[in-house]
């Protein structure tokens, strides 16, 4: 256990900064990988294929929304127990957790694969999607229904690879595995003109390079925690936890889908098939302007978790308070930028249709007017979800992108028509902040006062 002693001296003793990124490097570097999964096959199918290729492939994000949703349930939840368990020394625990959450991702995994390619068809077309581009949408999901298993369980344990201390292993996880997509998609798209398909297939190698390398690493002598066979047994008071903790995030990725689905309906009733490509290409700047901050938050949240175990509190005042000037100062950087180059930013996913430049440059500009607003909302979300709080982290994820977010796509439209669909979120996002600045005071309180 000599590494564990070293990450757990680092934990009590290093400077907070130095310490935060010494977690962020990593873990933004391993965001901005994992985000060119969606975004660079979004690029190589709108330049390769069509735009309707590229409004098939926005109507399957909500189901890959939601499939990452159950990754994240099981991935994050024993991200914090492991973090805790590791600052109360309890080591054993920590490698139950580990083993229990492998199970249960496998479990989950083949549940939605069978679920998924059962309904495939009734799903796409509750998440909104039109004839045009269903054969599109079909062919990209059901391939990638079949990668499910080894995307989950790469997922869940990259983030331990995290929570053990080893952020760095976790960043050449990722690097290789979307650097194998990237290299893929073009030699399937254009080398053998498979398309949509190939895209596909790229993302499944991928996929599983990602599950073969992390799983050797936690039989490696580099980990500092080991999956054990006899840890795979399911225990229900750890599967309690896991899930307890998993909840915030797992709530906060299925309402994403669910506001998706909203979104794409609506968007096909007042915008038709190509509003919802530039939907699609919306979501893709917006996985590149919030990584930054979704960086923090996993940088964060060992430390925080660490040392709330270890009741080091004013680690975890620090912590926190470090990562809200920095996730509202890069909330701001992503609105100046959305906002003075839009049109450059949406020609970098399609050059060969003005219908679809024009809507995507419209709505990624409304989209974003109230972004600087969102940052320090994801940083107390994590916060209450690092210290074991999942009910307030489940309300303050949902709070942004359901309870509020959609009423109102369905009361602004009837009024304001494709403008009331881009307005929703950004009312939503100024909303929401309010409503979580006062959940904000209350933790600097109860922290100034442990």
């Amino acid at each position: 256990m000599d590494r564990a002693v070293k990450n757990i001296k680092e934990m009590e003793e290093m400077g907070i900064r130095r310490l935060l990124w010494k977690y962020f490097l990593p873990a933004f570097t391993g965001v901005l990988v994992n985000a060119l999964y969606n975004i660079v096959d979004r690029i190589f199918i709108g330049r390769g294929v069509d735009a309707l290729a590229l409004s098939g492939l926005s109507a399957v994000f909500p189901l890959m929304l939601i499939i990452f949703a159950f990754a994240m349930l099981v991935a994050i939840g024993a991200n914090v127990r492991i973090s805790i368990n590791m600052g109360k020394r309890d080591y054993k625990r920590a490698e139950w957790v580990l083993g229990n959450a492998v199970t249960l991702g496998i479990i989950i995994s083949i549940l939605l694969t069978l679920f998924g390619y059962i309904y495939r068809y009734p799903l796409l077309k509750i998440f909104g999607e039109g004839e045009g581009a269903m054969p599109y949408a079909l062919e990209y999901f059901e391939y990638i229904l079949f990668a499910n298993i080894f995307a989950n369980i790469g997922f869940i344990l990259n983030n331990a690879c995290r929570a053990e201390g080893n952020p760095k292993t976790a960043m050449y996880s990722l690097f290789i595995s979307a650097g194998t997509n990237t290299v893929l998609d073009p030699i399937f798209i254009f080398g053998f003109g498979m398309g949509v398909k190939g895209a596909a297939i790229a993302t499944i190698i991928s996929q599983f390079v990602l599950c073969i390398w992390v799983v050797a690493h936690f039989y490696s002598k580099r980990s500092t925690l080991k999956l054990h066979f006899s840890n795979l047994r399911l225990n229900s008071h750890i599967i309690y936890n896991i899930i307890t903790i998993g909840f915030a995030p797992f709530s906060m990725q299925m309402a994403a889908s669910a506001v998706q689905a909203v979104l794409n309906t609506q968007l096909i009733r007042y915008g038709g098939e190509l509003a919802v490509g530039a939907m699609g290409i919306i979501n893709s700047v917006g996985q590149l302007l919030v990584m930054s901050i979704i960086a923090i938050n996993m940088a964060s949240q060992p430390i925080i978790g660490f040392n709330f175990g270890a009741e080091q509190y004013k680690r975890v005042k620090e912590t926190l308070l470090i990562c809200i000037y920095a996730a509202t100062f890069i909330s701001f950087g992503g609105f100046a930028l959305t906002q003075l180059l839009p049109g450059e930013i949406v020609r970098i996913f399609n050059t060969n249709n003005p219908e679809l430049f024009e809507l995507g440059r419209k709505g990624l500009r409304i989209f974003t007017l109230f972004f600087p607003v969102v940052g320090f909302q994801i940083i107390i979300g994590s916060y209450y979800q690092s210290i074991g709080k999942a009910g307030i982290a489940a309300f303050l994820s949902l709070l942004r992108q359901v309870i509020i977010l959609i009423p109102i796509l369905y009361l602004l439209p009837r009024f304001y028509h494709l403008d009331g669909v881009w307005f929703a979120n950004p009312i939503s996002d100024l909303l929401a902040g309010a409503i979580s600045s006062i959940f904000l005071i209350k933790a600097l309180k109860k922290l100034n006062k442990a």
